[in-house]
């Protein structure tokens, strides 16, 4: 399993929330930076299961709880794709709220 660990103190605002995904994760130049490009960007993950280590995420709970939702569902909604197909859910989360 490969291991990806972001410092959720880097995000206070949907903007640093895609710039950080953006770098983390190599997404393309073109990255619409909403959550349907953030899905489809992670959902061509290569078929490896991924650890998203978001650590203590307390801070971005109490300022955007909206964007703890948002990585939630849409990691949610990746592997529920990614099962449809016959394939392997590729994202699991650790975040301590």
């Amino acid at each position: 399993m490969k291991t990806v660990k972001i410092d959720s103190k880097t995000i206070n605002s949907w903007e640093t929330f895609h710039n950080v995904f953006s770098q983390k994760f190599n997404f393309p130049s073109y990255y619409g930076r909403n959550m349907n490009a953030w899905i489809d960007c992670m959902d061509e993950l290569n078929n490896e299961l991924t650890l998203i280590d978001l650590g203590d995420c307390r801070e971005l709970k109490e300022r955007n709880p909206e964007i703890i939702e948002a990585i939630n569902e849409c990691s949610a909604f990746v592997n529920y794709r990614k099962i449809e197909a016959g394939e392997s859910a590729v994202i699991t989360i650790s975040m301590f709220v």
